[in-house]
């Protein structure tokens, strides 16, 4: 495929950025044209990025799911709702979230939960399981796992 100057030089400035991290293909495509590429022309610069393994979706959603989890201490939704805003299918989702060892999950949360405890502040035991409730639910965890494991670390 021939490309035009500014079709050109945007594949090579994509090409160069996808080279140093993980990108996904709705954020290449939105640089693409912010670049100055109608739609049309940035089409086929994406189809050759894609096909040249510069952009692969999987891969970008697998890297963020581990490190979302790993470093951030994110919990599943979070990370699901992440990842629909960066407009990654369901099923690369759900297989990317597969690779996350329920051990490991159910660990880390109770680490999580263990250390916030020992900082909260509550006049009593109903106030101090909401607030331990309340934050792993803003890192994304699941509500039923949190209340186990709350029980586990209050009881």
């Amino acid at each position: 495929m021939r490309f035009n100057n500014l079709q050109q030089q945007c594949y090579d400035r994509a090409a160069f950025i996808c080279s140093r991290s993980e990108k996904n293909s709705g954020n290449v495509e939105k640089r693409l044209l912010d670049w100055g590429l109608s739609a049309e022309d940035a089409d086929p610069v994406l189809k050759k990025l894609i096909g040249e393994k510069f952009i692969d979706d999987e891969r970008f959603a697998r890297s963020y799911v581990k490190d979302k989890f790993r470093f951030n201490k994110w919990g599943k939704i979070k990370i699901i709702h992440q990842l629909r805003a960066e407009k990654i299918s369901s099923a690369v989702i759900l297989q990317a979230l597969a690779e996350i060892d329920d051990e490991q999950y159910r660990e880390a949360l109770k680490k999580l939960l263990a250390e916030k405890d020992k900082s909260v502040k509550a006049g009593n035991p109903y106030e101090r399981r909401g607030k331990l409730f309340r934050f792993a639910q803003g890192r994304g965890f699941e509500p039923e796992l949190i209340h186990k494991l709350i029980d586990e670390i209050i009881d």
